[in-house]
């Protein structure tokens, strides 16, 4: 079927692929997701290299990370070369180099979610107009969940972290289901540090964390330490890492996706109340009724993330 995206024609197919056999939902469907949730997400995907994971026949078929621009991507589909280990290549010219796409309005989007993209992984950076890496404009804890964990203990480690984050001026908090396991807790930045040292920050706090929490949290990955608690993943905030984009669907065996929530969920389910991972119909609704929780972390220099040099 040729339709027509934001003044660009393209070719969408497959239309009735079934993508998550457990719920019946479509291809189709999940394009339709997209395009309803595409002006929360686009702010947040603003000027950041896109890294996707693909299932072409559907979450119990096999899949595969792309981070280069897929072979036979249209010339108006922007992309930028960023060198692998997430900094400027003009600087490191040895290093690889990657060309990623950008996701900056609704066509782009949907052609790269046409290629079975069901999940949107990005940097904490963006580039700018020239292709080049700024520093960081937010901070990511990913709190991961051990066996015998959950997103009630993950909710109470959010509700120690936000007013710690408060204390250094990140005020601008946002609490996200990940549509997996855990929870990432994110703080709008404004850009004057590097990656590196909003890397050691989040390590400094992690190890705080730890030690006045030991019986929950944990900063080290070792897997051994972490049954029963809460991992804080400060490595997220690496220069070449990246996380689940909110409002990205994830690929799972039902199509849950990282939504963002309040802090009277997070606070509800620290107390035992339920808070459980949202489905893509719960996140559109949520829409209608809450609008969009994300929005101040999409501020300041995602400002021009549905413009585009013509």
């Amino acid at each position: 079927m040729v339709v027509e995206v934001a003044g660009r024609r393209m070719t969408v197919v497959n239309l009735d692929k079934v993508m998550y056999p457990a719920t019946e939902t479509t291809k189709g469907e999940v394009l339709s997701y997209y395009a309803r949730v595409a002006p929360v997400m686009l702010p947040l995907l603003g000027r950041r290299a896109v890294t996707r994971i693909r299932w072409p026949h559907g979450v119990e078929g096999p899949m595969f990370f792309e981070k280069n621009l897929p072979s036979g991507a249209p010339s108006w589909l922007p992309r930028v070369t960023v060198s692998s280990h997430g900094r400027d290549p003009d600087a490191h010219p040895e290093r690889d180099r990657l060309t990623y796409p950008l996701v900056l309005d609704l066509a782009d989007l949907t052609y790269l979610v046409n290629l079975a993209s069901l999940e949107l992984h990005v940097h904490q950076w963006q580039v700018d107009t020239k292709g080049h890496p700024l520093n960081p404009d937010r901070l990511v804890i990913d709190l991961d969940p051990g066996s015998g964990a959950g997103l009630r203990e993950c909710a109470q480690v959010a509700l120690w972290v936000r007013p710690r984050l408060e204390e250094m001026g990140l005020t601008t908090t946002l609490p996200v289901t990940s549509g997996s396991k855990g929870m990432q807790l994110y703080a709008a930045l404004p850009g004057r540090h590097s990656a590196d040292e909003i890397r050691v920050l989040a390590q400094d706090l992690a190890q705080e964390m730890t030690k006045k929490h030991p019986d929950l949290v944990v900063w080290k990955m070792t897997k051994s330490l972490r049954p029963g608690k809460v991992f804080l993943d400060w490595s997220q905030n690496t220069a070449a890492k990246t996380t689940i984009c909110p409002y990205s669907l994830r690929g799972k065996a039902t199509p849950y996706v990282a939504a963002p929530r309040t802090w009277d969920e997070v606070e509800q389910g620290a107390h035992g109340r339920r808070l459980s991972q949202l489905l893509m119909t719960d996140v559109v609704e949520r829409l209608d009724d809450l609008g969009d929780l994300a929005a101040g972390l999409a501020t300041g220099r995602t400002a021009d993330a549905g413009k585009r040099k013509k």
